[in-house]
């Protein structure tokens, strides 16, 4: 699908304003620029950016409540999908914050560069979010193409779950990971099908309990 194609496909998954289009188009230029210097994403994937990471990062709009005052990307990046969603949060006129953790100085001032740029409410960490605890740092946290399921449910229950909800994308071995968690930890989570690939899906946890 040309890229034409893939802004229609986005459009007609997420009815927003022209404006906000010009705002994906503008962070898009940024990738592209910035990616000749930086590995923010695989050169493979730069004709597909519109559905392979905007498309699939929009989607959790849908799950975001106004009332969640600070969501925390667990591994940046390129931004995906914490700054899509703080362009989403900035359309749908939602006051949350995003919360970007990201351990690479060059990439973390590369996220800084587009906030400023686009006007987002979001702020940039430069950490390792395995070296420092990230209790009181958001109530939402999302881990889109981070680590495995096992070792962030194993994180996010060593902060003594001071959390609301949290938000993992799940792909080909989604179903997999899930089933090995479960025999480890008692998860309350909904289940969402992934609005760009039948084999992939999110899980929305809401509890999480270690097994005795």
């Amino acid at each position: 699908m040309d890229r034409l194609g893939q802004i229609n496909t986005f459009s007609s998954f997420f009815r927003v304003s022209r404006e906000t289009i010009l705002v994906l188009k503008r962070y898009e230029n940024l990738i592209i620029e910035a990616n000749k210097n930086l590995n923010l994403i695989g050169k493979s994937t730069i004709k597909d950016i519109w559905t392979r990471h905007f498309l699939d990062s929009y989607q959790v709009i849908d799950f975001i409540d106004k009332n969640d005052k600070i969501i925390v990307d667990m591994g940046a990046g390129a931004g995906f999908p914490g700054l899509v969603l703080a362009i989403g949060l900035k359309e749908n006129k939602i006051s949350s914050k995003i919360r970007l953790i990201e351990k690479s100085p060059k990439k973390a001032k590369f996220l800084r560069k587009v906030i400023k740029e686009l006007n987002l409410n979001a702020d940039v960490l430069l950490q390792n979010i395995f070296d420092k605890s990230i209790l009181n740092l958001g109530d939402v946290f999302i881990a889109r193409a981070f680590k495995p399921l096992g070792i962030i449910l194993k994180l996010m229950h060593s902060e003594s779950q001071n959390w609301k909800k949290i938000f993992v994308f799940l792909g080909k071995t989604g179903k997999d990971d899930l089933l090995r968690a479960s025999k480890v930890w008692d998860i309350e989570y909904k289940q969402r099908r992934s609005v760009t690939s039948n084999d992939s899906f999110l899980i929305e946890i809401a509890k999480l309990k270690k097994k005795i």
